[in-house]
C-alpha cells in the first residue's frame, strides 16, 4: 500500500503556545484560533509551517 505524500500535522503556535492540527499541504493561510498569528502558509505544495511541529497524524 502506497503512503500518502501529504499529512495532518499538530502545530503548537510559536505566540501564545495553542495547540492545532492543521494539513500540511494547506493552500489558505492557517491562522490560531487563539490569538490569530499565522501557523502556515501556502507556497504551492507543502505550506510553510511557522509553529513548532509536535507530531505528524497518520
Amino acid at each position: 500500500m502506497k503512503k500518502p505524500e501529504s499529512n495532518f500535522i499538530k502545530v503548537r503556535c510559536k505566540d501564545c503556545e495553542n495547540e492545532q492540527v492543521l494539513f500540511d499541504k494547506a493552500s489558505t493561510v492557517v491562522s490560531c484560533h487563539i490569538c490569530g498569528s499565522k501557523l502556515a502558509v501556502p507556497v504551492g505544495g507543502k505550506a510553510i509551517i511557522k509553529g513548532e511541529i509536535l507530531e505528524v497524524i497518520e
